[in-house]
This record gives C-alpha cells, sequence and structure tokens, in this order.
C-alpha cells in the first residue's frame, strides 16, 4: 500500500500575478457529473469568480470535494491552457510513480470515495481536505501494470464518451428542428400560412397562448419519512440526482423497503422516458429525462412532469430548451430556499402549436428519441460492467500483470 500524497500533487497549480492569458475556460461545481464536463464557461480574467484559481492540465484529475457522496469528477483530456477549475475541485496530478489514468480510475472507484464520505467535515456541506486525500491508503502495483489496467478501464470509457458525442449531436439535432418549427415558426406549410395578433406578438393561426398545465400534468413527489429510508429495496429519485446535462442519476440513489407504498401511490412509481423537475433550492428548474427500466419511485421535492396524449416530444423539448430553467427558476418563491409548487409549474405560460403540427413533430422526433434512449441505456450497461471489474482491478484481486494488453504509447492520455 502506498499514501496517496507521496506519489501526486493535490493542487499543484493556481493562478498568481503575471498569468499568461487575458480569458479563461473555466469550470465550475455544477458543470461536472461522474467522470462527465458539460463545457466550460468563457470569462474575462478580471470578471471571474474568486473561486476560479486552480490551473489544469493533460492528465489531471479533478475531484469535488463538497459532497464526496455525489461522486463529481473529470479526467483532463487535453484541455486548453488557459483552463481553470473552481476551488470547490481538488486538482490531482500524477507523479513519476503513478500512471494517469490508473490515478483517475482509483481515486473515482467507490471505496475511495467511500473513504472520502467517512472523513468529510461539516453538516450542511460536508467536504474532505487537502490532508484527507493526500494520507489516503492505495494499491500501487508495478507501473507497467497500472497502464494495462487503466487501458482496459479506458476502453470502456472511451465507447461511453463516443456515445456522449454522439447523444449531443442528436440532441442538438432535436432542438433545432423544435427552434426551426416552434420558435421561428418554419414548420412544414410556414408559407401559406396566416397570422393573428396575440399577447406574445404575432403567431400563427391555430395556435394559442396557454401554460404547460394545457398539455401537461406536473405530478410532485411523495414525501417519504426519515424512517422509511433503507440501505436496499426500491430506488427512489431524489433531487440531488438530478444532474447537469439533463441527465437523471440512477445509479447514486436511495432506497426504501419493497410494498412501502401501496397500489393507490401509482402516480409515485417511474417509467423509463419521464421527465422530471427539480422544485426547490439552487436546482430549482433543472429538467431531466429518466433512463433506467428499473422501478423507482419520487420523492418530494422533485415533479414528474406527464405530457398528455401526443405532446410528448413537444414538451420535452420546451421545457429542456435553452433558457426554460431560468424561466422556471424565476418562478421560484422564497430567497434564502427558492421553491416551486406543482401549480406555479403548471402555470408557466407556453404557446402551444396546433394538434395537427404537434403530431408531425412526434413522428419526426420518434427516431431521434429511440436513437437517444438506446445509446443512454448502452452507456448504463457499459457503466456498470466497467464498475465491477474496476474495484477487482485497482485492488489487484484480478492480477493482469501477465495479460497481453495493448497499451497507449507514452505520454497519451
Amino acid at each position: 500500500m502506498m499514501r496517496l500524497g507521496d506519489i501526486i500533487t493535490v493542487n499543484p497549480e493556481s493562478i498568481r500575478n503575471g498569468y499568461p492569458f487575458d480569458e479563461i475556460e473555466y469550470i465550475d461545481i455544477s458543470s461536472v457529473g461522474t467522470g462527465t464536463l458539460q463545457g466550460t464557461q468563457r470569462l474575462q480574467i478580471g470578471a471571474a469568480p474568486s473561486r476560479a484559481k486552480r490551473i489544469v492540465r493533460n492528465g489531471d484529475t479533478l475531484l469535488a470535494t463538497v459532497r464526496p457522496n455525489l461522486r463529481s469528477f473529470w479526467f483532463a483530456r487535453n484541455p486548453q491552457e488557459n483552463t481553470i477549475a473552481s476551488t470547490g475541485f481538488a486538482v490531482l496530478r500524477a507523479g513519476k510513480d503513478i500512471d494517469v489514468r490508473f490515478l483517475y480510475f482509483t481515486v473515482t472507484n467507490q471505496p475511495f470515495t467511500d473513504y472520502l464520505t467517512a472523513n468529510a467535515k461539516g453538516s450542511a456541506y460536508p467536504a474532505v481536505d487537502t490532508d484527507t486525500i493526500e494520507r489516503a491508503e492505495i494499491f500501487l502495483p508495478p507501473f507497467p501494470t497500472q497502464r494495462k489496467i487503466a487501458a482496459i478501464l479506458s476502453a470502456y470509457d472511451d465507447l461511453i464518451e463516443n456515445n456522449l458525442r454522439r447523444i449531443k449531436i442528436l440532441e442538438e439535432m432535436a432542438q433545432n428542428l423544435y427552434r426551426e418549427w416552434f420558435v421561428k415558426f418554419r414548420f412544414p406549410g410556414h408559407q401559406h400560412a396566416r397570422f393573428t395578433d396575440s399577447p406574445l406578438g404575432r403567431i400563427p393561426e391555430g395556435w394559442k397562448v396557454s401554460t404547460l398545465g394545457a398539455v401537461s400534468n406536473v405530478i410532485p413527489g411523495y414525501a417519504f419519512k426519515s424512517k422509511d429510508w433503507a440501505d436496499a429495496g426500491i430506488p427512489v429519485i431524489k433531487i440531488k440526482n438530478i444532474r447537469p446535462g439533463n441527465l437523471i442519476d440512477t445509479e447514486q440513489v436511495d432506497h426504501v423497503p419493497d410494498g412501502i407504498l401501496s397500489s393507490t401511490h401509482k402516480k409515485y412509481w417511474l417509467s423509463n422516458g419521464d421527465i422530471l423537475i427539480a422544485m426547490t433550492g439552487a436546482t430549482a428548474g433543472k429538467v431531466g429525462k429518466l433512463r433506467s427500466k428499473r422501478p423507482m419511485l419520487l420523492n418530494q421535492r422533485v415533479a414528474k412532469i406527464e405530457p398528455k396524449k401526443h405532446f410528448s416530444e413537444f414538451v420535452w423539448c420546451t421545457v429542456s430548451s435553452p433558457g426554460a430553467e431560468e424561466r422556471f427558476y424565476a418562478l421560484a418563491d422564497g430567497a434564502a430556499q427558492p421553491n416551486m409548487s406543482g401549480g406555479q409549474i403548471e402555470n408557466c405560460e407556453l404557446l402551444v402549436p396546433s394538434a395537427a403540427l404537434v403530431q408531425q413533430f412526434n413522428k419526426f422526433m420518434s427516431p431521434f428519441v429511440n436513437d437517444v434512449d438506446n445509446m443512454i441505456l448502452r452507456n448504463q450497461t457499459l457503466r456498470r460492467t466497467r464498475d465491477l471489474l474496476l474495484p477487482r482491478l485497482i485492488s489487484g484481486e484480478v492480477d493482469v500483470s501477465e495479460m497481453d494488453i495493448a497499451v497507449p504509447v507514452e505520454n497519451e492520455v
């Protein structure tokens, strides 16, 4: 076993006077999920928040230090030279005795997360410090073996990343189609459409200014009691599971016992494809689509947006479109703890097209939706397989030292 701090450097570089760039690519805590980065913010150095301090280099691992149980981390593969991370991350840089990818897989292994969670300090915002990370003990096989382990696990990550790129392209295509038809009014046959006045300006005849409630029902989750929670049973989606990028985390979930809700509570059960929205706190207004075939339940502070017949894809594109989160957040009451009710969400103003056009849109969207759903479910399978292998490889339980495994060329990440 090896003390982690003896073979890596934590937070090796920070912005100082004389930093050579006027602009930075900023990584905030909210933009990082479990192994994913939703994007960076391009900011002028003078306008950057005070927490924009940590310099990120190729091969670094970013590990969120606040609420480590949420498993927010990312591996930096060829970041731009001016990439800067929030001080809410620990930036881990490998020394000469540990492979950069082996380091990443070691510190993102569930037992390492459990170690951080057990040693976090603070009740409202439990966090770990640099010393906690540095004194962690890890298994360190010979360097060639590290590289073989990293190559095996990286193959899964590369497949997942490729699927994520394809998903992003498909979702952008879907949003572009939505904008063309329902924002720019360039729908099929628009050349012959007549327009009429409305509170939102000129709109096509047959369309109407209405509300989200006219095309969907909003169903808040169930208020489970503290005594209801269990170590195993039925997974429950909480507000913490709504992650950046319109994703629902279905792995890091809490549970309640089987049979806790009767058949009269059907509305709290979730199905693959359900649209969920966070109702309180800093995440109020964030939406995600559930991709899981496992039976799950919905907790309070999260609501299900259930589209009415023929409106499923229209509603999803509406609530996930750019600016929708901000519009929902503006509905929230309360300064310290913003809160939205189901009624407020349903009363959100919406321009509703004709039923015939919505059905046509659904028909166009169906291939996009099926492809995205299939790739997301495929990624879940890849992650589960990788996560089963990861602890066995990282701990040395599975010995790969004598296996003939292709590894990347030196310094390639």
